[in-house]
């Protein structure tokens, strides 16, 4: 039975790309991760700056695809706005967060944005979670309390400057992480991924420009910029270019419950760079908890997808309602306005 439950796995492309880009995406954020932790240790501590890169990044490259089509924007473009302060400062606040309290703390981050991205997803996407389903979650989650207490036996046990604010730091991010990854879900699937990325791109670099400057411009004119300062904020703009542009592709096919899942490796691919790149040694219980973390993804994938498509879709229907309805009304107040 078991045997095949795994060849039917096999047999559904949108579970194995889901699952395959779900790790990409784990292992950019685990990228991004060391990259700005490199350019903490160096001295610099300017974290709006470091994600602004990428954001322009998306808006010329999309941008660009939406000029060239002429594309009709099908959301409003204060929806994007939101969305897209939503995004930088969730990004801010979770650079923010380890800064002031340990790795151990800031691991809560997947397990807190869990259950806000499945109750936002049942209220607002009208998702429904089988028994299967809800079980992978608490499998993923187990191995992610297993990485914390390998931390703890291991005498990782560095606080932070201020671990209380960390960890309410820790938990804004996370609830602006779900609400960002939620929405983005909701514009893919109703709107347009080239347009939604767009305007995210365009909105997240004017907040982020305008946030550079009121906070972090002091500490952008004591850079140093040398080769070793400048390197290491073009990989994180190509990475987070990179890291959106799958998201979209993941969030269509799997979901935003399935991407949230899949980032909790990011920690077990973190002690893997450790072991190769800076040649730490890992607790046994580390390759457990990724083993677990992994059976959990697989059992989050496992059943009722055909269910939920025809439900997705249904849902889908509805809500591509609600743009046309706009739309409609927006057409029949310009008639009126001309004939008036």
């Amino acid at each position: 039975m078991v045997f095949f439950s795994f060849n039917e796995i096999k047999k559904k492309k949108e579970t194995l790309i889901g699952l395959v880009l779900g790790q990409i995406l784990s292992l950019l954020s685990t990228s991004i991760g060391f990259t700005t932790s490199e350019l903490v240790r160096k001295g610099i501590n300017a974290p709006t700056s470091q994600s602004f890169l990428g954001y322009v990044l998306l808006a010329i490259v999309y941008g660009s695809i939406m000029l060239y089509r002429r594309s009709v924007i099908k959301a409003k473009w204060y929806y994007y706005f939101l969305l897209a302060l939503v995004d930088v400062e969730g990004n801010f606040l979770v650079v923010k967060a380890f800064q002031n309290t340990s790795m151990t703390s800031v691991m809560l981050l997947d397990c807190w944005a869990i259950p806000c991205v499945l109750l936002l997803t049942w209220v607002f996407l009208k998702t429904r979670y089988s028994l299967m389903k809800i079980s992978g979650v608490v499998v993923c989650i187990l191995g992610v309390v297993m990485v914390v207490f390998s931390d703890v036996h291991a005498g990782d046990r560095s606080g932070g400057r201020n671990p209380v604010k960390g960890d309410f730091l820790v938990i804004a991010a996370a609830t602006l992480y779900s609400v960002s990854n939620t929405s983005e879900e909701f514009f893919v699937k109703n709107a347009d991924r080239v347009e939604l990325m767009s305007f995210v791109g365009l909105f997240g670099a004017i907040i982020g420009a305008i946030q550079i400057s009121i906070f972090e411009r002091d500490a952008l004119i004591a850079i140093h910029w040398s080769t070793e300062a400048v390197l290491p904020y073009i990989g994180i703009a190509i990475g987070v270019f990179l890291f959106y542009t799958i998201l979209t592709v993941l969030l269509k096919t799997n979901g935003t419950a399935m991407f949230t899942l899949s980032l909790l490796t990011s920690d077990m691919w973190a002690v893997l760079i450790r072991i190769f790149a800076y040649h730490e040694k890992a607790d046994w219980l580390y390759y457990l908890a990724f083993a677990t973390t992994a059976i959990g993804l697989i059992i989050y994938s496992m059943k009722d997808n055909d269910q939920e498509r025809q439900r997705g879709g249904e849902v889908v229907d509805e809500q591509r309602k609600l743009f046309d309805e706009e739309d409609g009304d927006s057409l029949r107040a310009r008639l009126i306005g001309a004939s008036t």
